[in-house]
């Protein structure tokens, strides 16, 4: 099975979107299930994993909704808060869904990242990684040191690393990133997403060969049975389009490669994460 691991549907006119302006022309639009299947067939993926784009629990629900009138979509990614007393009554009831595999954690939008060290949100995560709920992790560069320790704290974690953790591609650099991604490579139960580069470059004038470094340290540190191909569509349509996407990656991939490396990268490690 083929799969783009990490992807986005939104309606506009649903509201939930708002860092989704006209300002951004090339988003600023619907993107949904008959939107991608071209490009899914081009590419003989079987399906997709849908992740959540806005921070309500409405569009988790809406996603689910979407999720039971197309079967390309696999899995669905939740939103949730673990700031949020309920936590866990709002992750129980998205999980009655068939189609729920899991939830994302948005420390991107976190003014202080040092927030997921806080008792309540170690008490989460520990409450979670005792079940082995897959967490996906949307972190920025520069706000992996609390996450570092949030590993060392609860190692039994079983999560994702959104967009290789987004390094700073744009300025070609790679420390201390690698040094960071090195680290949390080390918890066994940690998945990375080859994901989302694009968007971490020169929108308008990157090349292939700036992605290279990045994407050789990510699969060293995490080796081909803990990286996930995807594809970020519709963010990425802000730098490539998707048949760049996965041209850049297939571009990067070591030729000794062999056929299971490349279906384990390319569809297997997210079927065996998300439990699909």
């Amino acid at each position: 099975m083929r799969i783009d691991a990490h992807q986005h549907y939104w309606k506009i006119d649903r509201g939930d979107y708002g860092w989704i302006t006209p300002d951004i022309p090339v988003l600023y639009r619907d993107f949904l299930p008959q939107h991608l299947e071209p490009l899914l067939n081009k590419h003989k993926l079987d399906g997709t994993i849908v992740v959540q784009a806005a921070a309500t629990l409405a569009e988790t629900d809406y996603l689910l909704t979407l999720s039971e009138s197309s079967d390309t979509i696999l899995g669905v990614v939740a939103w949730l808060d673990l700031a949020d007393p309920d936590y866990r009554n709002h992750y129980e009831r998205f999980a009655q869904h068939p189609k729920c595999v899991g939830f994302r954690v948005m420390i991107q939008e976190m003014p202080d990242a040092n927030a997921i060290l806080a008792p309540s949100y170690l008490e989460a995560f520990t409450y979670f990684a005792d079940k082995g709920i897959p967490i996906d992790l949307l972190v920025v560069s520069h706000q992996l040191t609390p996450l570092v320790e949030l590993l060392d704290k609860v190692p039994g974690l079983h999560a994702v690393i959104d967009h290789i953790a987004k390094p700073r591609i744009k300025a070609g650099e790679l420390e201390p990133w690698k040094s960071q991604i090195s680290q949390m490579a080390a918890h066994p139960n940690l998945f990375c997403k080859l994901s989302g580069m694009v968007t971490e470059a020169d929108h308008d004038n990157w090349q292939p060969a700036d992605f290279l470094p990045y994407i050789e340290h990510a699969l060293e540190a995490f080796g081909y049975k803990r990286v996930m191909f995807g594809s970020d569509w519709p963010v990425s349509l802000l730098a490539a389009s998707y048949d760049e996407v996965v041209s850049v990656l297939e571009q990067a991939l070591p030729q000794t490669w062999t056929e299971l490396e490349r279906e384990r990268l390319f569809g297997r490690n997210a079927k065996e994460f998300y439990r699909i």
